[in-house]
């Protein structure tokens, strides 16, 4: 009897791992349904700016300067605002498909888009008086005429960013973003062609290259409309409606919560390039601060694929009601995102000596940023974790909290913490620092601070009581609705 009661107990723990592996196979492969079309999707977007920077900097030294000055400075602080707006669609239509409720993803676009669309006319103001801005600021009057003219061409961008934002949040949630990943795709591979016939072929100069831009990032916008227009969306779009108009408040609110959670986290690095501009041999220090940025910037165009999918998943499962399945859905998630940064930080350490050198040729420079290496790799770690569980508070409609985690982690204990080593400590004692060890450690703290405390947070929900908030919400909006169109009824 006893032998048999063995035999049982193994069998069943077969059992369940042979059922936990299937499992985790199953996640793994609606994991990179979502992961391998948002990363090719992010990475030629960030792409797209890269090459166009690069077409500059053959045009002349000012037109590459003034182009950085208006990314930098003007397009990350809009595109900060309209991508943090733009995250309260990716909960909305992420729950709602999960609970089933698909006619009202396309009616919560079309709110996004409304919303969206106002936010971007305030912008744009920033843009037309790009140059007296600019000279406000200190910029010399050569530098601050040429990024004018230049800021002028980002406008059609900042509207671009409207409906390439809410498209891909609304057809991530579906289960849909093949498609956002090959139009991407096709649209760098066009910008590059373009902008070599354009500038280097024709000598357009900034038209050329601004105008391959805007030609391309349209195209892959409209390439995604098509998609949803032509009927490959039938459930959840069933075309423009008036209800686009109606409870733009609440959407209001969230958008504005969003927003301040995403805007908080793309300024951080920026505010601390700023600081390092005041640092003894300033010139160095943001020379490598600009490299290490840029090397963290590639690796976390992967981490924002594991961002969308935690956040996809996340309000999917919590729409249909499991609180187990979004659970393990987190879990594998994070185990994948983790398994890959542990790689970049081993790789990174490794060739901390020699990785700068793909950027300059200045020998002092690179000494600095293989300074950093360590404190890069341990950047580099953090940011395979940290974007999973913003990705996991904007699946579950926790931005608010996230804004002031971010607030606490970033402003609170990141910039004056790096600021204190570098200027009260005084790590900026010699060239090989250059005040960059102080800072970026400020940084890294930062940012280990919110990933500790968004996995505090994360691990003491109750995820049961998640379930019933969002079915609440759901239900909320959903019960509006049929009472906006009864009354319409009624009064017709």
């Amino acid at each position: 009897m006893e032998e048999n009661g063995v035999q049982d107990r193994l069998i069943g723990s077969e059992n369940q791992e042979e059922y936990l592996k299937r499992r985790v196979l199953a996640e793994l492969k609606v994991l990179w349904r979502i992961v391998f079309p948002a990363i090719l999707s992010s990475t030629c977007s960030f792409g797209l700016f890269i090459v166009t920077q690069s077409f500059m900097g053959h045009i002349s030294e000012v037109d590459l300067s003034a182009f950085a000055l208006v990314q930098t400075l003007l397009l990350r602080f809009a595109n900060g605002i309209l991508l943090g707006m733009a995250c309260s669609l990716e909960t909305l239509c992420g729950q709602a498909f999960g609970a089933k409720q698909y006619h009202m993803m396309g009616i919560y676009m079309q709110r996004s888009w409304v919303v969206l669309t106002v936010t971007a006319l305030i912008l744009v103001p920033f843009f037309v008086f790009a140059t007296p801005l600019l000279k406000l600021l200190g910029q010399t009057d050569e530098l601050s005429e040429r990024a004018g003219v230049i800021a002028l061409w980002f406008i059609p961008i900042l509207f671009y960013f409207i409906f390439n934002f809410t498209l891909q949040m609304y057809l991530q949630a579906q289960l849909k973003n093949a498609i956002i990943g090959w139009l991407s795709a096709g649209s760098f591979v066009l910008h590059v062609i373009l902008s070599w016939v354009m500038v280097d072929k024709l000598n357009w100069g900034i038209a050329g290259a601004m105008g391959s831009m805007i030609l391309t990032c349209w195209l892959s916008v409209i390439g995604e409309l098509v998609y949803v227009f032509g009927g490959w969306c039938p459930e959840t779009w069933s075309g423009f409606s008036k209800k686009a108009f109606s409870e733009l408040w609440a959407v209001v609110k969230l958008s504005v919560s969003s927003g301040v959670m995403l805007c908080l986290e793309l300024w951080y690095n920026s505010v601390l390039l700023l600081f390092a501009g005041f640092m003894k041999n300033a010139t160095i220090a943001i020379a490598a601060f600009s490299i290490c940025l840029n090397i963290t910037a590639w690796v976390l165009m992967i981490s924002l694929g594991f961002l969308t999918a935690a956040s996809v998943r996340v309000s999917n499962e919590l729409g249909r009601g499991n609180a187990k399945a979004a659970k393990f859905a987190i879990k594998v998630v994070f185990s994948t995102s983790l398994a890959i940064g542990l790689v970049f930080f081993i790789l990174f350490l490794s060739m901390g000596n020699v990785i700068s050198y793909a950027f300059t040729s200045s020998v002092a420079v690179a000494k600095v940023v293989s300074n950093l290496s360590v404190l890069l790799s341990i950047t580099v770690l953090l940011n395979s974790i940290q974007p999973v569980f913003n990705g996991v508070a904007i699946g579950a409609g926790w931005q608010s909290i996230g804004a002031y985690v971010n607030i606490g982690c970033y402003y609170v204990i990141g910039i004056p913490l790096g600021l204190i080593l570098a200027y009260v400590a005084d790590l900026e004692v010699n060239v090989s620092n250059s005040g960059n060890r102080g800072i970026w450690i400020g940084m890294t703290c930062g940012i280990a601070a919110q990933s500790i405390a968004l996995l505090f947070i994360t691990g003491r929900t109750n995820w049961d009581q998640q379930v019933v908030n969002t079915s609440a919400r759901l239900d909320g909006w959903l019960s509006r609705e049929t009472d906006n169109k009864t009354s319409t009824s009624q009064n017709g």
